[in-house]
């Protein structure tokens, strides 16, 4: 039964006009990723009118969007890798070792680990979406506030390898973190909190002028102090997409387990590809040991989160389509989407309109295929952009960087704020502390603050909700064990 609908989806998807959809969505959605601050979010939103006014069918436009959608999380992973700007909190993790493999003259390899990598996780993904997408989304809308707060605080621990000898410093960079997450109004009282009398703080720290500030120009200012150690780091300009592609072999499993990952994150309502990257991540870092060079340009740390990456945007449809719980930002738009094109998600979805799920499920499985057709080639040309000059180069990232955080909300207030983000990026740098803490904590702190509150509410103020459960308990369980095993090496016992 199930072969015969997707057969039936195929059939919709390789329509001439579909697949040109499906080649134009991922094409145009790898291009706006790489745009600072414009990422797949505002790609979707700006683009519904053109999508609505076209008279497109809805499986046709579902696709269409879809394609953009899954498209800019391969765009995000390049501006990552080159000039160390993340456009999303999931691209935060490929930055760690993807900006350093860059500056060590691998930039074609890790480009070509991430375009393989997002392939992996994408394809596997189609096929856990395929096999399991009513029983995962009856089990995931099981999860309530107490079993997310469990898994945030399971994805901060999982970071705690990012700070090296220096737990200190990774402390440190989370505590910064969650106290940036606290601005603006309380979400319980909407009391003003940290707001120093700003009314645009009131919504909160905007995560695209925190990532900019912190990345983009922290970056730059390292640049101005220390120019020598920042050099540029590719040197011959006939990069061989071939040799870049060989070694991603070796990178297998990480890819594997990352995909395992992020596909079934990607299918908790809420959780998102930041979660399933940071664990991903985190989970190589612990089985490779030491190892690892993570941080220092391990290909393990581009190739498990940029799977996870991928897998929980597709695992992020399940909840979607079946249940019409939307997982992310990006999925509540294609929701908007959906209804405006009168089609009502939920667990009739697939009876109704069979050729909306289906549909949209092959044209996933063509639209990555076409995302590697296109990627791979061109990972010389991504990797030579680092000849230009560097001068010429940070004059384009700061004016790209600063236009992106004035342009979403027109405000030179947030200009400020980046610059002052990224003084602070730049002193972190400095010594040492690590940004992907700081960054987790300004995504997930809001989202565990919300967890925490309706888990206390819904107990009449009980505590022991939050290991009630044998979800929540297993969550505890692995945050305990990820726990000891960062802290055992530094305050165990030493063999002699």
């Amino acid at each position: 039964m199930t072969l015969d609908l997707l057969a039936q989806g195929f059939a919709v998807a390789i329509q001439p006009l579909n697949l040109l959809l499906v080649a134009g969505g991922v094409t145009l959605g790898t291009v706006v990723g790489m745009i600072p601050g414009f990422g797949p979010v505002n790609a979707i939103a700006v683009l519904l009118p053109v999508v609505f006014s076209g008279g497109l069918e809805p499986a046709s436009a579902i696709i269409l969007l879809a394609g953009i959608y899954y498209g800019s999380q391969y765009g995000n992973s390049v501006a990552s890798i080159l000039v160390n700007i993340p456009g999303t909190p999931s691209a935060v993790v490929t930055a760690l070792d993807g900006y350093p493999m860059a500056r060590q003259g691998k930039a074609g390899q890790a480009l070509a680990v991430s375009a393989v990598a997002s392939f992996v996780g994408g394809t596997l993904s189609i096929f856990g979406l395929i096999l399991f997408a009513p029983l995962l989304a009856s089990v995931a809308i099981r999860f309530g506030p107490a079993e997310y707060f469990a898994l945030m605080v399971l994805a901060f621990t999982s970071v705690a390898g990012l700070s090296g000898a220096r737990p200190a410093l990774g402390l440190l960079s989370t505590s910064l973190g969650l106290l940036l997450a606290t601005v603006g109004l309380d979400p319980n009282s909407a009391v003003a909190r940290y707001t120093l009398g700003q009314m645009r703080l009131l919504d909160g720290m905007d995560f695209v002028v925190v990532t900019i500030g912190l990345f983009a120009i922290g970056e730059l200012l390292f640049l101005v102090d220390s120019p020598r150690e920042v050099e540029n780091p590719v040197r011959d300009g006939r990069i061989s997409t071939r040799g870049a592609v060989r070694g991603t072999w070796d990178q297998r499993w990480s890819m594997l387990r990352g995909s395992v990952v992020g596909f079934f994150v990607g299918v908790l309502p809420g959780a998102g590809g930041t979660i399933a990257s940071f664990l991903a991540y985190g989970t190589e870092q612990k089985l490779a040991g030491r190892e690892g060079r993570f941080g220092d340009g391990d290909p393990r740390g581009v190739a498990a989160p940029e799977a996870a990456n991928n897998a929980s945007a597709n695992g992020a449809i399940i909840p979607l389509l079946t249940l019409g719980v939307p997982g992310s930002a990006t999925t509540a738009v294609l929701l908007g989407a959906l209804l405006a094109l009168d089609v009502t998600p939920g667990p009739l979805l697939m009876t109704r309109t069979p050729e909306v799920f289906w549909g949209l499920v092959a044209s996933m499985y063509l639209g990555n295929m076409v995302l590697l057709a296109l990627n791979l080639p061109l990972v010389g040309f991504f990797a030579r952009l680092l000849l230009l000059p560097r001068w010429l180069l940070a004059t384009v990232i700061a004016g790209m960087s600063l236009a992106a955080v004035y342009a979403l909300n027109g405000s030179a207030f947030d200009v400020g704020v980046a610059l002052a983000l990224g003084v602070l990026g730049y002193g972190l740098r400095k010594i040492g502390a690590p940004l992907a803490p700081l960054i987790l904590g300004v995504v997930l702190g809001p989202l565990m603050e919300r967890s925490l509150r309706r888990s206390l509410a819904l107990s009449g103020g009980d505590w022991s909700i939050l290991v009630t459960g044998p979800v929540a308990i297993g969550l505890w369980v692995l945050t305990l064990a990820s726990v000891v095993y960062w802290l055992g090496p530094r305050f165990g016992p030493r063999k002699l």
